[in-house]
């Protein structure tokens, strides 16, 4: 089970682009007495699964950048893109008929042949979508967000909460004169320890 973010994020790649290469070869032909006559590929049977292919890798970038409640909407918005991608290849495929080539000649001996590796990777990349987004939706709370990384402990909104008032310019400027960092919350002292300091 992918439950990191980096091997989320690679299971969401390689799924956008399985979509979006299988939705780009040929998925169909016509054909006249054994004879190929008209093909048809993925984003003529049904233009649906490329363009949520990229809704799915946008969405995939945002579950990174967001957090908490925002996290899981935007993961259920993946696992809807994948979903979404993986039905309408199937849609397209049992639903074809002649009518869907547009230069089919006339003739009445026309067969319809589906090329169902690539109409199968394609769904398979929505799939992995759809799967990627659900694994976000349950784990995707104890990932860390994008900016996670570039904050100091300590110095979010929960810390300014709990560390009370900010020091006026005086005090600042005091724990400057100790060799104090005035922005990290110093540990109380007690009196005995600023007597012996001072001596």
């Amino acid at each position: 089970m992918i439950r990191g973010p980096g091997p989320w994020l690679l299971a969401c790649a390689a799924g956008a682009g399985a979509v979006l290469f299988g939705a780009g070869r040929e998925w169909a032909s016509l054909t006249e007495a054994g004879r190929t006559a008209a093909t048809l590929t993925g984003g003529e049977v049904t233009a649906a699964p490329s363009p949520l292919a990229l809704a799915a890798g946008a969405a995939a970038l945002a579950v990174l950048a967001s957090r908490g409640a925002w996290r899981r909407v935007v993961a259920a918005v993946l696992a809807l893109c994948g979903l979404g991608a993986a039905v309408a290849v199937w849609a397209g495929t049992t639903g074809l008929t002649l009518d869907a080539f547009p230069a089919r000649p006339p003739g009445g001996d026309l067969e319809i042949v589906v090329r169902w590796a690539w109409p199968g990777a394609t769904a398979a990349g929505g799939l992995l979508l759809a799967a990627a987004g659900v694994v976000a939706m349950v784990w995707g709370g104890r990932w860390r967000g994008m900016s996670g990384r570039y904050e100091r402990p300590g110095t979010g909104g929960d810390a300014a909460a709990t560390a009370g008032a900010p020091r006026s310019g005086r005090e600042m400027w005091d724990a400057i004169d100790r060799g104090v960092d005035p922005t990290v919350e110093e540990p109380e002292r007690s009196p005995d320890t600023d007597i012996s300091r001072r001596n």
